[in-house]
């Protein structure tokens, strides 16, 4: 287990990943298709795009967290309405 401070880190290179694999696999399914060289261009679309996903989600992360938790409701107001 990592410590605490690494949070954000360990978050945002989770997140880039998951975003990055399903994002780029669709956009080169869609435009491309499945054929034997698939997986390639599949790859090389990954290798381009984690590390700007990574890069944006540890910037703009808690940019995204503040603007979510300002558009709902805490759990415990919600409860006490």
């Amino acid at each position: 287990m990592l410590p605490a401070r690494f949070y954000r880190f360990v978050f945002s290179g989770l997140m880039s990943i998951w975003l990055s694999t399903l994002m780029t696999g669709l956009v080169t399914l869609i435009n491309t298709g499945i054929d034997p060289e698939f997986l390639l261009r599949w790859g090389r679309a990954f290798v381009i795009a984690w590390p700007i996903a990574f890069s944006l989600v540890l910037i703009s992360g808690g940019t995204v967290t503040r603007i979510a938790n300002n558009l709902t409701r805490d759990s415990r107001v919600q409860a006490a309405e």
